[in-house]
């Protein structure tokens, strides 16, 4: 497909893009942040853990990488209390419209340094990457992708070099947040037809490069891991939760109100972490000066 990656970035990207223009997430998908403020309470966990590893630093970022309308960073912000809240500046980091949030910092460009904690949620799929039908001779499918012919494949070594330079910007800790797949997986030829898929108005619809719909196809994880290297662990958004503190489990011992409540922030948890839905996701965590182990416990390796 000749310059399909091109062709992808001007369709997002360019003057007359489909994030360009102003689209966000919320007009066309559900994503974890519409949920509730359950993944901002969870990331706010994680950012303490950070915190904590640091030495507590004068000044803590929180950077949202891909923001979209912002609802994450501008969650995280209202969400934080006492002296962490006092020293936190979160930054959304979007080549979309600006969006006015209170506390909330908003750039075009990745912050040259991050002290604290980057998450790009949903961020990676969106960057465009070469679109091939086998064979096809790329020393990144050699590695990644090995492609039958007639097999179509996303080539990763844009999203690859994406988080590379992001995690290298970072002193504390990166987490990409997204869904994807794996090397055993690709090799199998589990996806044949490649993953490249457009979305408008909460449907999946025809691919086409004019601007009208999203553009987005999975990620490979496992080889953004290895292209930034250092001290990392992949596992499933569904584990990750759990040992962030949120619990689907259902509420007992209330009534009324707080029992209506807190079956409703239970619903929103068992949503987030649903297998075969947003508990699938991979959860791509990197330390940098920090053990990961000081942030998650031993979890279960990530299974797509």
């Amino acid at each position: 497909m000749r310059d399909s990656e091109g062709a992808w970035r001007t369709a997002l990207y360019g003057p007359e893009g489909f994030f360009t223009r102003g689209a966000v997430p919320a007009d066309h998908f559900r994503t974890a942040p519409l949920i509730g403020p359950e993944l901002a309470e969870a990331l706010l966990v994680l950012l303490e853990r950070v915190d904590f590893a640091l030495g507590g630093p004068a000044r803590l970022d929180f950077v949202d990488v891909g923001a979209g309308g912002g609802e994450l960073a501008a969650a995280v912000r209202s969400l934080a209390t006492g002296p962490l809240a006092d020293r936190l500046r979160v930054t959304a980091v979007d080549l979309g419209p600006a969006r006015s949030l209170p506390g909330v910092g908003w750039t075009r460009e990745l912050p040259a340094a991050v002290h604290g904690l980057l998450v790009g949620h949903e961020w990676l799929d969106a960057i465009p990457c070469p679109l091939v039908v086998g064979p096809h001779e790329d020393p990144w499918l050699d590695r990644w992708w090995p492609l039958a012919p007639g097999r179509r494949a996303e080539v990763g070594a844009p999203r690859d070099r994406a988080w590379a330079d992001a995690v290298g910007r970072v002193r504390g800790a990166a987490l990409a947040v997204d869904y994807g797949h794996l090397r055993a997986d690709r090799a199998a030829g589990r996806y044949p037809e490649g993953t490249f898929a457009a979305y408008r108005e909460g449907r999946r619809v025809p691919p086409v490069f004019d601007g009208s719909c999203d553009l987005t196809a999975h990620v490979a994880l496992d080889a953004c891991a290895e292209a930034a290297g250092g001290d990392r662990v992949l596992v499933s958004q569904r584990d990750a939760l759990a040992a962030l503190g949120l619990s689907s489990s259902s509420p007992r011992g209330l009534t009324g109100v707080a029992w209506l409540e807190a079956a409703a922030k239970a619903s929103r948890v068992a949503e987030l972490r649903a297998p075969g839905g947003l508990g699938s996701f991979g959860w791509l965590l990197h330390g940098v000066g920090v053990p990961v182990a000081d942030l998650l416990p031993p979890l279960p390796p990530w299974r797509p």
